[in-house]
């Protein structure tokens, strides 16, 4: 009982205020591994509630045949959930990595390099955009028209930007939050962790491009090329705009942001550890005596 509760809380109220607090863009990297933390401390919390229920039932000297139903029914829900998360990985990374093999070979074709634009394929075309298509074998896209909207240096941030992406696989990280989201029933699913995943990649590779280039020539690129179109193959920007981008690139670094950032890993993994020495090593613990 005490897992299933655990994992109602860090499946629903949990995600819900961690979306809306505003204190994770201070230190996106310590809030991307709290939100991988509480994801799977959701699923290990609903997989060892199933589990638990379903030795119980084992355990039982005079099993009731009700209470045997629905220790049955729980264990079928936790292997129903088990099996479209498999299902879900699956499917989920063979079309994206489709759809981006096709993305990556229509560039090649359309696109051109440009010395300014080192690294990047250029494709003519009208708005002003840039991205990468993550993977293996990344690429990076600028279209002429911000080639001609943007300064060298301004250019340079994009890239950098856009580098970064590819560097941290930050597309692994995204596809996983898809995969668990995509792994429940649309009734109870909710963008939450997926789009503040998104936002989180977004802010943490303009801390990278600031770091090569500064602050201001990163800050004059989003500002021309907010709300350029992102295909589906690229990383999107979830729930951060530009304008919020810009504001946190003018404001100064916090003094608080290293010990808000050991705390928030801290809450990380303790929420990993903490049910599992508390919860389900008693209940371990319980099996293998049974089965001595």
């Amino acid at each position: 009982m005490v897992l299933a509760a655990l994992a109602l809380v860090l499946s629903g109220p949990g995600p819900a205020w961690l979306a809306r607090a505003r204190w994770p863009r201070r230190v996106p990297r310590a809030a991307l591994v709290l939100w991988q933390a509480l994801a799977l401390a959701a699923l290990l919390s609903a997989v060892g509630a199933g589990l638990s229920v379903a030795t119980l039932a084992v355990l039982e000297a005079r099993p009731n045949p009700v209470v045997s139903v629905l220790y049955a029914a729980a264990l079928a829900i936790t292997l129903t959930v088990l099996a479209r998360l498999l299902w879900s990985a699956h499917t989920l990374g063979v079309g994206l990595r489709a759809r981006r093999r096709r993305h990556r070979e229509l560039v090649d074709i359309l696109g051109r390099p440009d010395r300014r634009a080192p690294g990047a394929r250029v494709l003519d075309a009208d708005p002003p955009f840039a991205y990468c298509v993550p993977g293996l074998h990344a690429r990076l896209v600028v279209s002429s028209s911000a080639l001609e909207a943007l300064s060298d240096d301004e250019v340079r941030a994009v890239l950098e930007h856009e580098r970064a992406h590819v560097r941290a696989r930050h597309d692994l990280v995204l596809e996983g939050f898809a995969a668990l989201r995509n792994a429940f029933p649309k009734v109870v699913r909710s963008r939450a962790a997926l789009d503040s995943a998104a936002g989180l990649v977004e802010m943490l590779a303009d801390d990278a491009a600031r770091r090569r280039v500064g602050a201001l020539p990163l800050g004059r690129a989003l500002t021309r090329l907010a709300g350029a179109p992102v295909p589906a193959a690229a990383i999107g920007a979830g729930n951060i705009s530009a304008v919020e981008r810009i504001h946190r690139l003018a404001e100064p670094p916090a003094p608080l942001s290293r010990g808000l950032a050991a705390a928030t890993y801290l809450a990380a993994a303790a929420l990993v550890v903490v049910p599992t020495l508390t919860v389900a090593a008693p209940w371990l613990a319980r099996l293998a005596a049974y089965a001595s």
